[in-house]
């Protein structure tokens, strides 16, 4: 009897645990979609942020889009992304696949070299980049951002996918060479079709940062008709006031790409953390 006792006690523990903080993550996301259908009038009057509007103001939403041109500013964001996440990945499987496959020395500390890239904290390099940026031309431009993007990128791919690929049995290396891979094929046939989870991963978790990454878009980019999500959505913030429900409509509009990439690539995610955490 007390066994039974202490499990039911263990069970509702842990759902009121997993209630809480399913309530910690609704509650931010509540708010601002109710922020979002109010009118400026009813937001600055005094009505609490857990109210529903009694009428729903849809123009916030068409406002975003035309008077904030946030189309625009999805559109640049997804251009990058584009660029950046696919690129990034290939060249982190790349280096994962010569620490773990390839017969090279000190692979280990090539691991740890490619780690201390994590511990470079962002802002000590934006005047540098700044610098450089300026005078090889490259400011106002999506390659500066993809360049910096896949370089800060390059040491968290690599820690996933190295731990993932340590984890796939060198039998499979052995096999695909007696079939007559080479090396080449062997990566592109063997090691990435299975590494899918990991790929997935990734994608999930750089394109969120891709889309989501506000510091050096705001310093490499100027140009309004340039500008990515996070640092076009700030132009909605006006001088003498703002209009929450306006910018809440183009926050939640901008989740939407992400959401999809999230809900397409979600069945791997377990996975391919999982994997990589063993390794």
């Amino acid at each position: 009897m007390t066994e039974k006792v202490q499990k039911y006690s263990k069970k509702i523990t842990l759902y009121a645990v997993l209630g809480i903080l399913a309530i910690i993550w609704i509650v931010p996301i509540f708010t601002l979609t109710a922020t979002a259908i109010k009118s400026r009038a009813e937001f600055y009057g005094g009505a609490s942020l857990f109210s529903v509007p009694e009428k729903i103001c849809w123009s916030n939403f068409s406002k975003a889009v035309s008077q904030g041109r946030l189309f625009m500013y999805m559109k640049n964001d997804l251009v990058i992304s584009c660029m950046k996440v696919p690129l990034g990945i290939f060249i982190e499987a790349l280096a994962a696949f010569a620490l773990t496959r390839l017969n090279i020395k000190h692979r280990t500390g090539i691991f740890v070299f490619f780690l201390i890239g994590m511990m470079l904290p962002m802002q000590t390099a934006l005047v540098p980049i700044n610098v450089i940026f300026s005078k090889l031309k490259l400011l106002n431009t999506y390659f500066g951002l993809f360049y910096v993007y896949v370089g800060f990128g390059i040491s968290f791919g690599i820690l996933i996918l190295r731990g993932f690929f340590i984890g796939i049995p060198k039998e499979l290396d052995e096999a695909a060479y007696i079939d007559g891979c080479n090396k080449w094929q062997l990566f592109t046939r063997v090691i990435l079709p299975v590494s899918k989870p990991a790929v997935a991963t990734l994608v999930i978790m750089d394109f969120l940062s891709t889309w989501n990454e506000y510091l050096l878009a705001s310093v490499i980019i100027n140009d309004n008709t340039k500008k990515t999500v996070p640092t076009g959505i700030m132009t909605f913030v006006g001088e003498h006031g703002t209009d929450y429900g306006y910018l809440c409509a183009g926050v939640l509009i901008s989740v939407v790409p992400v959401l999809l990439v999230y809900l397409f690539f979600q069945r791997y995610f377990v996975e391919g953390i999982g994997g990589a955490v063993k390794g």
